[in-house]
């Protein structure tokens, strides 16, 4: 949802600590340009599918995915929607994140004026700084829009390296604390 904005792509890559190993599946990509509908006038579409396989020996660093959307201003150019970022769940099974997604702003009216002037509004040169804490808190952000990801989520011989990552709160799993998440017997 990015009210007021419309034909948005978005590119979507995963940021991961150092124990981790993609073994199959895209680590990055770009969608489709979607457009807003009659029936859902702020609502935008992707219906982009998502498909990576991750091995690891250790929680620490778990997977994230950062979200970039992107889409054209008054003169035509691409610029950059939203940033966005969210751990994978670590719980197996459905779930629905909802990002909200924001933009970084000029610190100064002159560097506001030239950046619309001139069609380059500000951006992070590798997006993969979103998923990270370090140096984030001296940039100058904007919110604006919300992306929704669904996630479906296998794990595979959790228990086996000492991990139980089942749901304590069958009702609500997302509702369980991460200290729970990760036994280790």
């Amino acid at each position: 949802q990015f009210p007021g904005y419309d034909d948005l792509y978005c590119k979507f890559c995963f940021v991961y600590g150092p124990d981790w190993v993609p073994t199959a599946g895209l680590e990055e990509g770009i969608s489709q340009i979607t457009s807003t509908s009659e029936v859902a006038p702020t609502t935008l579409v992707w219906n982009f599918p998502i498909d990576i396989t991750f091995k690891s020996t250790n929680p620490s660093g778990w997977p994230q995915i950062v979200v970039s959307v992107y889409g054209p201003d008054f003169f035509g150019n691409d610029v950059v929607r939203g940033y966005g970022a969210v751990h994978v769940p670590f719980v197996p099974g459905r779930h629905t994140r909802t990002l909200p997604m924001f933009v970084p702003e000029s610190t100064s009216r002159l560097q506001r004026f030239t950046s619309w002037f001139t069609g380059r509004r500000p951006e992070f040169t590798d997006p993969r700084v979103v998923a990270q804490g370090e140096g984030r808190e001296v940039t100058r952000v904007r919110s604006q829009g919300f992306v929704t990801i669904s996630f479906n989520v296998v794990t595979k011989d959790m228990k086996k390296l000492g991990y139980d990552v089942s749901p304590s709160d069958v009702q609500n799993p997302s509702m369980v604390p991460l200290a729970e998440r990760f036994h280790r017997y």
